[in-house]
C-alpha cells in the first residue's frame, strides 16, 4: 500500500495525520546516513552491554554463616544473662528434627541442647522409636536460656525463630517433632493449649510435624508418659508414610491433620 493511499484511510478512521516539515533543500546536510547512525547506536549498546560487570548472585545460606550470626547474637535481652548460645546439635541432613523450648542450665553450661535429665528421657524416647541421638538434629526455639528457666517472651521468641526457620530449611527433614507446649506454639504459629495440638498432623511448608509432651514434663507427669509414646508412633507412622510416597492424611485416617505455612 502506497503512503497515499495509506493515509486516506486513517482520515477516513479520524486519525489525525501529521506530515514532516518539508526541509530546504539548502537546509538539509547531504552526509547524513541514517542507517549508519544507527547501525552505530546498536553496536555501541552492545558494547556496554558486553562490559558490564555481572549481576551480583544471590548469596546461599549455610552452616557456617549461621552459626556466626547466632553464637554474637544481641537481638533479645536473654544475650545479657547467657552463658553462650545454644545452637544446636545432631545430624545436619538428619531425616528427623526435634526442636524443644529454649536451653537449660546444662544446656546453658555446655553449649549443647537436651544434656540434662530432660535430655537422658529424649534420648530414651527416641530409642524406643528406633533411632539415635546422632541420627537426628536437634535445636530450641530460642537460642538462649531465660533467666530461672522461666518462660522465652514473644519478643525473644520472635526474635530468635528466623534462626530457627534458616535450620529447617538447610537440614530439609522429613519430619519434624516439637517438644512441649511453648515450642509447639511458637513453631506453628497458635495458641491452642498442646492437648489439643498433640495427637494430629501438623504440617509446616510440607513438612509434617507432630507435637509431643516436652521430656522435662513427662518427669514430673509419668502419667502422660503413655500419651507421649503415641504420639511418637504417630510420628514413625506418619515418616514411613513419607518415605512410601503416601500421604500421612491418607494412611492414618484415624488422626487429624492441620497445615502450617512459616
Amino acid at each position: 500500500m502506497d503512503n497515499a493511499t495509506r493515509l486516506q484511510y486513517l482520515e477516513a478512521m479520524g486519525i489525525d495525520v501529521w506530515l514532516p516539515r518539508a526541509v530546504p533543500a539548502q537546509e538539509q546536510d547531504s552526509t547524513f546516513e541514517p542507517s549508519a547512525t544507527i547501525e552505530s547506536t546498536l553496536e555501541t549498546a552492545d558494547t556496554i552491554a558486553e562490559n558490564a560487570p555481572p549481576e551480583p548472585e544471590q548469596p546461599t545460606d549455610n552452616w557456617e554463616t549461621l552459626q556466626a550470626e547466632v553464637s554474637p547474637c544481641t537481638k533479645c535481652e536473654l544475650c545479657k544473662t547467657r552463658t553462650q548460645t545454644v545452637f544446636g546439635s545432631g545430624n545436619k541432613n538428619a531425616e528427623w528434627m526435634i526442636i524443644g523450648e529454649g536451653p537449660g542450665q546444662n544446656e546453658d553450661q555446655q553449649g549443647l541442647p537436651f544434656v540434662g535429665k530432660a535430655g537422658l528421657l529424649l534420648t530414651e524416647m527416641l530409642r524406643a522409636i528406633g533411632l539415635d541421638r546422632e541420627e537426628v538434629f536437634i535445636a530450641n526455639i530460642v537460642k538462649c536460656r531465660p533467666p530461672a528457666n522461666r518462660d522465652p517472651k514473644p519478643i525473644e521468641i520472635e526474635s530468635c525463630k528466623p534462626y530457627l526457620l534458616r535450620q529447617i530449611a538447610l537440614v530439609k527433614p522429613k519430619i519434624i517433632v516439637v517438644l512441649g507446649r511453648i515450642a509447639a506454639q511458637a513453631l506453628l504459629n497458635t495458641d491452642e493449649p498442646i492437648g489439643k495440638l498433640r495427637g494430629k498432623i501438623h504440617t509446616l511448608n510440607d513438612t509434617p510435624v507432630i507435637v509431643v509432651y516436652h521430656p522435662a514434663y513427662l518427669l514430673r507427669s509419668l502419667l502422660d508418659k503413655r500419651k507421649a509414646w503415641t504420639d511418637l508412633k504417630l510420628a514413625m507412622q506418619t515418616y514411613k508414610a513419607e518415605l512410601s510416597g503416601l500421604s500421612a492424611q491418607t494412611k492414618l485416617m484415624p488422626f487429624g491433620h492441620k497445615k502450617i505455612k512459616g
